[in-house]
């Protein structure tokens, strides 16, 4: 569906988040009656060190309430990325939730992430959301052949792009020199940019 309609329906439906900035794509599942009762937003992942251009992440999921709604969006979503080639989704969800539309769904859980304080940063200022001080829990689906994850990090101090530490290229792992202007660079060079789109059309 149209990233602005999906936008629409999770401001008026979601608990505790409002839309995100941008998608790569968005579904959404409707009754047999074509009542829309759930949305899905998908896109790069938020943490930069996992975005190796092989991951998304279902960065936004509402519903009305309607059963199995949540299990067939997230199952939705993971065959629409995977028909488009990417090898592993991402999702997040807070403490208390106990993740059973994902297991229905077929994904795991891979890591627990205490709570912080905020996210706030001198270099990215945000609002306070009402989400903070809550302890998440990272979900994930892979094919058969997806690159591991990178060792265990500070995923909160790259969300909020801390100073002082460095983005590096998910396939060398050198450092990336920032953009003067424009999107922030993925990989370190064209060459590596040439080898993560092979990885994902082979």
């Amino acid at each position: 569906m149209k990233f602005r309609a999906a936008c629409a329906y999770v401001d008026r439906i979601h608990r505790h988040h409002d839309a995100p900035q941008g998608h790569q794509f968005s579904l959404g599942v409707r009754t047999d009656a074509g009542l829309l009762v759930g949305v899905a937003i998908v896109g790069r992942p938020v943490s930069k060190v996992l975005d190796d251009g092989l991951t998304v992440e279902v960065t936004r999921l509402a519903t009305d309430g309607t059963p199995n709604a949540c299990s067939a969006l997230y199952a939705a979503a993971w065959r629409t990325a995977r028909s488009a080639g990417y090898r592993r989704a991402i999702t997040y969800t807070q403490d208390g939730e106990s993740g059973a539309s994902l297991r229905a769904a077929g994904w795991r859980k891979t890591a627990e992430l205490p709570a912080r304080p905020g996210w706030h940063a001198p270099s990215r200022p945000r609002r306070t959301l009402g989400t903070e001080h809550v302890a998440r829990t990272r979900w994930e689906i892979t094919t058969h052949n997806a690159p591991p994850l990178p060792a265990p990090y500070d995923e909160s101090r790259d969300e909020t792009r801390g100073r002082g530490r460095r983005k590096r290229c998910p396939l060398c792992r050198k450092p990336i020199t920032a953009a003067a202007t424009g999107r922030p660079a993925r990989y370190c060079s064209p060459a590596c940019r040439q080898r993560a789109y092979r990885q994902r059309t082979r």
